[in-house]
């Protein structure tokens, strides 16, 4: 059955990016996204691109739209909470097919359509990933504007999440929890780490997950020393340490669970390593409620590490948002000055690291007043099969 955010959820979000427009002072905001990164796009109309970008307008006055590129018009009606859609060329694949004779929309039309008089103030949200051309298209129709970056907007509104939202990422979780019992169970020596992201997806979609929240972590071997990686043929083996990071979307929602897995015996070496690292993952969940200030928890997670002497294979931590995306705003870093709250969504994520294998412990968690809130905690233990 499919789960889906109501109506009424998206016309709450509607209400509030206009009202933080209007604060901000813009004249217009323009919102992008593409396939990979879709959520600000996603989050105020549901719509989700595939092979063209998009973007979101949303006017002073009110009024909001979507922005397409030339081919996407009826998936994006079928699709779009929002119902009023421009095509815009500069929205195209990166092919650039040129689409000649084809009647389509540009900015000077938005512009006019939604604001009415001239343009002084643009906003844009997802500075990381505005296109050049999108962004000289918006120049070209009103060259004197000042164009702003207004990431904040949208991470204002993403940060907390409601109800429904943790809703949907419960049950990512859940379907996340039975794909990683699926894998243990079934995974063999003799098949490649690609063979394992085979039968995990499966369970994924099986068991309700619209799509896959991140790339399948199967990495075995050396690859587990791999922060971000991706799987190849290289075989699981045996008495290798295996970082499985198993991720199921929902409605849009991501999710991540992170175990280090060992098909027979790990070595004292990676034990200890291993166990480290679970320790780790546990204080930093400890050290995590509302009113706690972020920087707070990072300092401790790496002063933690070099008391029990792992301090030279940490990379990074201990925390990063989840939401729509499996990595999204804001950071736990040692210089975050921002204080937890209730409802912020966090993947606790407890990556070590030496010159022959890595693992990585990872769950995700909401914060409460007294404390945080596990989204998975299947399996929290030295997982040797």
């Amino acid at each position: 059955m499919e789960i889906k955010i109501p109506d009424s959820e998206f016309e709450k979000r509607w209400k509030e990016v206009v009202e933080k427009v209007k604060a901000k002072n813009l004249d217009i905001l323009i919102v992008q996204s593409n396939e990979a990164d879709f959520a600000n796009v996603r989050y105020l109309t549901d719509y989700w691109p595939i092979f063209e970008t998009s973007g979101v307008a949303i006017s002073k006055n009110g009024g909001i739209a979507l922005l397409i590129g030339p081919e996407s018009e009826t998936f994006a009606m079928n699709r779009s909470r929002v119902k009023k859609i421009y095509r815009i060329l500069q929205y195209r694949e990166s092919a650039e097919p040129e689409y000649p004779g084809m009647k389509l929309d540009n900015f000077s039309i938005v512009f006019k359509e939604m604001v009415g008089e001239k343009v002084k103030k643009i906003g844009i949200a997802g500075y990381q990933i505005f296109p050049i051309p999108i962004y000289e298209a918006i120049k070209q129709a009103e060259p004197d504007a000042e164009i702003i970056k207004s990431d904040e907007i949208m991470v204002d509104m993403r940060i907390k999440k409601s109800e429904v939202e943790i809703k949907m990422m419960k049950e990512a979780f859940k379907i996340s929890e039975i794909a990683l019992k699926e894998a243990i169970e079934n995974m063999k020596p003799e098949m490649t780490e690609l063979q394992l992201v085979g039968i995990i997806e499966e369970s994924l979609y099986k068991n309700g997950a619209e799509y896959e929240a991140h790339p399948q972590y199967v990495l075995a071997g050396k690859n587990s020393t791999n922060a971000i990686g991706r799987p190849s043929y290289t075989k699981l083996g045996k008495n290798n340490l295996i970082q499985l990071n198993i991720g199921a979307r929902v409605a849009g929602y991501s999710s991540s669970v992170g175990r280090p897995v060992c098909i027979g015996k790990m070595s004292e070496e990676m034990k200890k390593l291993v166990s480290a690292g679970l320790d780790m993952h546990k204080k930093t969940i400890d050290w995590i409620k509302s009113g706690v200030k972020a920087g707070d928890v990072a300092k401790k997670f790496f002063e933690y590490g070099e008391k029990i002497g792992v301090g030279k294979n940490i990379l990074y931590g201990p925390c990063h948002g989840i939401g729509m995306i499996e990595v999204e705003r804001p950071w736990m870093e040692t210089n975050s000055d921002y204080y937890l709250e209730e409802n912020m969504t966090f993947q606790v994520d407890t990556f070590l690291y030496c010159d022959d294998f890595g693992l990585r412990w990872e769950n995700g968690v909401i914060v409460k007043k007294e404390g945080a809130e596990l989204l998975s905690s299947e399996l929290m233990k030295i997982i040797e099969v």
